[in-house]
């Protein structure tokens, strides 16, 4: 994938013209009077996301044309690095202008191919001049594609070993700290909820733990659920609700994906990345339902069901992550069905206990076109979670799941910390130019935008 964008070569290269959509006609009016008949001819609408192959006199390839929304279209070229005939492509001083880190961008996530398992395809190449913009581009490019390999990565290969082993490579790649806990030493080390969520799994639990960055710098903590593989325990899922389980660790991944691309473009902050990776296994020491688990803040969870398992685990990581005072708390999971009842596989549901952190994050989801939504964490919905043996409960009834879960969380985040919760899919449900079926990175462009805009552009 990294090889589908290039600064220079030496093969030949085919023009890309770019029209916007909103005045297609006036670009499609400066072409050459053969390739405007062409278009013509073939009823080319120049409808955002459209191509077309321009043939020459001779019946080659002349150029190419697409239609794109605006300067700014993230997914306006997705479509053409495996719908191209292989060959180098650049954007063609003819065409109306294309921000250099949107072409990269958009090609970069069209290029993209889980292929661990096959032969992967080949993808067209873009011939683009170097520039900033495009190198932050491209390291959002690899960061997505991280988030969407690790995802996409059958249980088999990704279990809680597998995704510590993925942080400590990242760490190492750059000089961050990394530490883990793991199994039996989870109890000693007062990480009880996490042990007891994956203790029934041959593949030991995990804390783990990455550290970056000058410590004379804001303190950012980001936190993912990492549940490798969720059969819903004692209280098993479907066939159906299991299978694409592998995808449960999608906030871990998602966190991942966010430190990789703060460390790559060195963004002035104290990175804290903490992830709880288990297995929901089912054996004979399993957790189960109406049980009581400790957590490392002190309350204690009665177990309604074992499927709702992700917020047991984040309530030792969050607690965790709290307690070095970090100026902003972010937890990203997988969480909640309702969530996706709500808002569909696209929006993820954000909460946040601080109005002027989440205006911050709400503004770089529109400079970036990576959408959210707000949910309310609406305080009397507590009463659904009180538990009568402990002091919290891990269900919260049939209503308001998304909501519930959210104010489960809230109550192992100090009263003084800010705090965002992002329930996201972490999946394409299907295919898209730049977005193909399986694992995505959701809010990993908004998130780090908002650090840059509040952190990067100070002196």
């Amino acid at each position: 994938m990294t090889m589908s964008i290039v600064h220079q070569t030496s093969k030949p290269v085919t023009p890309l013209i770019v029209l916007h959509a909103a005045d297609a006609a006036a670009g499609i009016a400066r072409l050459a009077a053969p390739a405007r008949a062409w278009l013509s001819a073939n009823d080319f609408k120049a409808k955002a996301g459209q191509w077309i192959a321009v043939p020459d006199a001779s019946g080659g390839l002349k150029c190419i044309v697409a239609a794109v929304e605006d300067a700014d279209d993230v997914y306006g070229l997705s479509a053409l690095p495996f719908a191209l005939p292989a060959g180098c492509y650049a954007l063609s001083a003819d065409g109306a202008p294309l921000n250099p880190g949107a072409a990269v961008l958009g090609w970069g996530l069209g290029a993209y191919e889980f292929a661990r398992y096959r032969k992967p395809r080949t993808p067209a190449t873009l011939v683009i001049a170097d520039s900033p913009a495009v190198q932050r581009a491209k390291a959002t490019v690899a960061a997505t594609a991280a988030v969407r390999d690790l995802v996409n990565t059958p249980a088999e290969d990704m279990g809680p070993q597998h995704l510590s082993d993925a942080a400590r490579a990242l760490a190492g790649a750059h000089g961050a700290r990394f530490r883990e806990i793991a199994g039996e030493d989870l109890l000693q080390e007062n990480f009880p909820a996490i042990h007891a969520v994956g203790r029934a799994s041959h593949r030991p639990p995990r804390l783990i733990e990455l550290e970056w960055g000058d410590p004379s710098h804001p303190r950012i903590a980001m936190v993912g659920k990492g549940v490798c593989f969720d059969t819903g325990g004692l209280d098993i899922k479907t066939a159906d609700g299991m299978r694409q389980m592998k995808k449960d660790m999608g906030g871990a991944a998602n966190a991942l994906g966010m430190a990789q691309l703060i460390m790559a473009l060195n963004l002035p902050v104290r990175l804290h990345l903490v992830i709880g990776a288990v297995e929901n296994a089912i054996a004979g020491n399993a957790y189960r339902p109406g049980d009581i688990v400790p957590t490392r803040k002190g309350l204690m969870i009665e177990i309604g069901n074992t499927d709702a398992e992700g917020r047991v685990v984040l309530s030792d990581a969050i607690a965790f992550a709290a307690e070095s005072k970090p100026q902003l708390l972010i937890d990203f999971a997988t969480l909640t069905g309702a969530a996706r009842v709500a808002l569909g596989p696209e929006l993820p549901a954000t909460y946040a206990n601080d109005d002027a952190w989440f205006a911050k994050l709400d503004a770089a989801s529109k400079q970036t076109g990576d959408p959210l939504w707000r949910m309310p964490l609406w305080q009397p919905y507590n009463a659904m979670i009180k538990s009568s043996i402990g002091d919290i409960v891990n269900t919260g009834g049939p209503q308001a799941g998304s909501v519930t879960a959210a104010l489960f969380l809230e109550h192992f985040v100090p009263r003084d910390q800010a705090w965002i919760h992002i329930d996201l899919f972490a999946w394409t449900p299907k295919a898209k130019p730049g977005r193909p079926e399986g694992g995505e990175a959701q809010t990993l462009r908004a998130v780090v935008r908002m650090l840059e805009n509040e952190f990067a552009a100070k002196p």
